[in-house]
């Protein structure tokens, strides 16, 4: 067994990358998912490796959509919500924002908590953090007796009014709650958002106690069952920032693997464009059912706090900058009241899947349109371990072709532009929307069907230049094995460039730092830790803040000033005009610190002078029509080799298509480099 495996748990495939730091050894292999108990398929796949012992691994980072699939499906648990008097509906109410101003039928999405299990009790902390009216501590032991006896809930979230200023009331209501009801986790806004905006903190806080209780049970089994093969404190989980952290800190805080899953393939983008030497990459992560995008800037990833789980039901915790849509493999062409053909957000699914997959699909899809333009081989799918029905695939996409009059290749061609149209969208989103130009950007594909799109989406969007990663298809478990550990804090502290209280905002930076590198050493992380800070600032009266870093960890004359100069900077690039001499609102702190893991040193591909030679050759339709094309075994090539498209480049769990208007070029690790001819 390989020292360090990187573990991503999907749908429907476990995907595992092992990595021997002693020879450089790099191996990848996929098991099925087992969604009613994820560690049987984590260890039945660990033990499918050849590269040794399970208890010979020296480090496991497990990716999970536990958390992702229990808030989205709303499988997660009954949750009591405790607030201040006065306050049991801001959950409810929510915002007077609306999905459609004239849609007379729209109906809001309900929050995670149901109102009859929604408490009020007294006691009451100022703006500024003073105790306006105590705790009635006998009210809330009374309370948590009755939560105790009802048997249908299963967890208690408590946000109560100011308490990101001042805690001590919410520490209070958790210790009693624990004394009266010990089986029932807690969970206070102050450990999970401690931030301004009564809405978005309570409907977190509520998230976070939503999944505590599964979340829970699942990991506990992992770290039972990890423990008895001699694995106990080699585990850690992936985080929705990207880094890691122990199994424990995961059952405490939940909420933090949201997006588990998908944030490895963002970390491993970083780790290609520093391998390459580029600054800009966007990632398209594209699987079967859909698309992932996200961006690395000037070598970074992009972070957020701007997450919903459904319109207007937010999860502020800090993650990878991440848009999903529905466009994958699996997406539907199927013809609206119209009568113009569309593709997704409906899916197959992994049952029954595609035509061409033989599994009881009976609708054209994304992937069916591919194999019958060439693109897919039916008979090297999946490396020749899986056949494709090609007659089927054909068989589908021709019923979409009659209802809109048009052959089989020119719908085939339709659907997957359309699903290219749609992941066009994506990609705009995450640059033209945030002022960043596409053609200063390298755009990296990964995921099983990410690389048959890639140079179609260049051409379209106007992307120079793309790389397709060693592994695709397994590319989130590599991003694993790449993260180091992560901790993201915040705390509200408001003030303003005419009103500063220096005292207040170096109390609150010194906390923070001395609060991240205690959770990371109790991580069992000592050393090679560094801190990030920066501050959410706006014009006064605005309603958005922007995220502007700081180099400075004290706040004196000097820094203060150079505070609203960098908010001014930062206002003009990405809004293209500042308001010299306006007052300038410093909302809240925020702090980032990392331990540096080491990474591996990934092995380079052997070079060749000779020319590449194509295993085959097939039509393959393209937009300006069928060419005939080679086909390139990704095993087959070298480092320093380079040839023109039309090409298709088949591996074991994916295919690249690359276009006439483009030429590939192999780098020293193995990457596809694409470029414009």
């Amino acid at each position: 067994m390989s020292k360090l495996v990187g573990i991503d748990v999907g749908g429907t495939f476990t995907d595992f990358v092992a990595f021997d730091p002693e020879n450089s050894n790099l191996s990848v292999w996929k098991t099925l998912s087992t969604p009613h108990d994820p560690i049987e398929g984590i260890l039945k796949g660990l033990e499918m490796s050849d590269k040794g012992s399970i208890k010979d691994l020296e480090h496991l980072r497990l990716g999970t959509t536990i958390a992702t699939n229990a808030i989205l499906e709303r499988k997660g648990s009954v949750v009591a919500y405790v607030t201040t008097k006065g306050f049991r509906d801001v959950p409810f109410i929510q915002r007077g924002k609306r999905r459609s101003h004239y849609d007379i039928t729209w109906i809001k999405s309900k929050p995670l908590a149901k109102r009859r299990y929604c408490y009020e009790i007294g006691g009451r902390i100022t703006a500024r953090g003073e105790e306006f009216e105590p705790l009635n501590e006998d009210e809330v032991r009374s309370l948590a007796k009755t939560i105790a006896k009802d048997p249908n809930i299963k967890a208690i979230a408590v946000c109560l009014l100011f308490s990101y200023v001042n805690p001590s009331h919410e520490r209070k209501v958790e210790e009693i709650f624990s004394q009266e009801c010990p089986e029932k986790p807690v969970s206070i806004s102050y450990n999970v958002l401690p931030k301004w905006k009564e809405y978005e903190r309570a409907s977190t806080t509520i998230a976070d106690a939503y999944i505590r209780p599964l979340v829970g049970h699942h990991v506990g089994q992992m770290e039972e069952k990890f423990a008895e093969r001699g694995m106990g404190n080699k585990v850690s989980i992936i985080k929705s920032n990207g880094g890691e952290m122990s199994l424990d800190a995961a059952t405490q805080t939940p909420i933090q693997m949201t997006l588990s899953g998908p944030t490895g393939g963002v970390v491993g983008a970083k780790q290609i464009a520093n391998l390459i030497g580029v600054d800009h990459l966007v990632t398209l992560d594209m699987g079967g059912t859909s698309t992932d995008v996200s961006t690395i800037v000037d070598g970074r990833e992009s972070f957020t706090t701007s997450f919903e789980i459904e319109f207007a039901v937010p999860i502020q915790i800090p993650m990878i900058d991440i848009r999903t849509m529905g466009a994958g493999g699996g997406s539907l062409a199927w013809i609206d009241s119209g009568g113009m053909l569309r593709v997704g957000p409906q899916s197959a699914g992994a049952q029954p899947g595609p035509a061409c997959y033989n599994q009881g699909g009976t609708k054209a899809t994304v992937t069916d349109a591919n194999v019958v333009l060439g693109r897919i081989s039916p008979d090297n799918f999946l490396g020749g371990k899986m056949k494709l029905d090609a007659e089927a695939a054909h068989k589908t996409v021709s019923e979409v072709a009659k209802e809109i009059d048009k052959s089989v290749e020119e719908t085939a061609l339709a659907i997957v532009q359309i699903a290219n149209n749609n992941m066009i969208g994506a990609l705009r989103a995450q640059l033209t929307e945030r002022g960043l130009d596409p053609r200063d950007f390298t755009l990296l594909g990964f995921g099983g069907a990410g690389p048959v799109h890639v140079s179609d989406l260049m051409y379209q969007a106007g992307i120079p230049s793309g790389v397709i990663p060693n592994h695709p298809g397994q590319f989130s478990a590599f991003g694993f094995i790449m993260t180091d550990a992560r901790i993201d804090l915040e705390r509200t502290a408001q003030m303003t460039s005419k009103v500063f209280d220096r005292d207040h905002a170096n109390r609150v930076i010194s906390e923070l730092s001395k609060e991240a590198s205690k959770s990371l050493h109790e991580q069992g992380h000592k050393g090679n830790i560094h801190l990030y800070r920066s501050l959410e600032m706006r014009y006064f009266g605005q309603n958005h803040e922007l995220e502007v870093p700081i180099s400075f960890d004290t706040f004196d004359d000097e820094t203060i000033n150079s505070c609203w100069e960098l908010f001014h900077s930062a206002h003009r690039d990405r809004f293209n005009f500042d308001i010299p001499g306006e007052i300038i609102e410093l909302i809240s702190v925020k702090l980032t610190a990392v331990a540096v893991t080491e990474s591996p040193n990934l092995p380079k591909l052997q070079k060749s002078d000779s020319k590449a030679v194509p295993a085959s050759s097939r039509q393959v339709t393209f937009d300006n029509g069928p060419h005939e094309t080679n086909v390139y075994n990704r095993s087959e090539l070298f480092s320093g080799q380079s040839f023109q498209g039309p090409a298709v480049i088949e591996e074991p769990a994916s295919v690249t298509v690359i276009r006439p208007e483009h030429n590939v070029r192999i780098d020293d690790y193995g990457h596809l480099i694409i470029t414009t001819t």
